[in-house]
């Protein structure tokens, strides 16, 4: 059975419906998926252990991943992630020039790490709407059907 995480932070709560929504939509699947908030300080090397890594992150000020973020972003650069499943999430504000700049600050990590980017990043305008919570199941049924549909 693969093993999957899914890291996110979240301040004012948006970005963790997301992610619960997206769980949602994984476990639909059949599938488990370790969830951990940032703040409970997780070294980047965990995603080591895993098949399939999502991250999830609220861009900060003008395009900034949150500083909360900041110390597992730079860890990163020491985890070799070639072969693992990964996908990007977050939530944003379009008032700002550069929207839910963290989902691509992350994916582009993610990629030089040598993750396999199955989805394309997920962005949702502020607090999630009952068609963005759809959204975020279908993510997380997405990334189960891309990643691993065939050792299921």
């Amino acid at each position: 059975m693969s093993k999957i995480i899914m890291i996110f932070a979240s301040m004012s709560g948006n970005t963790e419906e997301m992610a619960d929504s997206i769980a949602a939509g994984i476990k639909e699947s059949g599938v488990d998926v370790e969830m951990i908030d940032i703040m409970d300080s997780p070294e980047a090397s965990i995603l080591g252990e895993y098949d399939g890594i999502l991250l999830g992150a609220y861009t900060w000020g003008d395009g900034d991943l949150p500083d909360d973020f900041l110390d597992f972003y730079d860890e990163m650069e020491d985890v070799d992630l070639t072969g693992k499943k990964a996908a990007v999430f977050g939530s944003g504000d379009t008032y700002y020039t550069h929207y839910c700049a963290a989902v691509d600050i992350l994916d582009e990590k993610l990629r030089e790490r040598g993750a396999d980017i199955v989805l394309e990043g997920l962005k949702v305008e502020l607090t999630p709407e009952d068609d963005d919570i759809k959204k975020c199941q279908d993510f997380g049924r997405e990334f189960i059907k891309k990643s691993f549909v065939s050792s299921l």
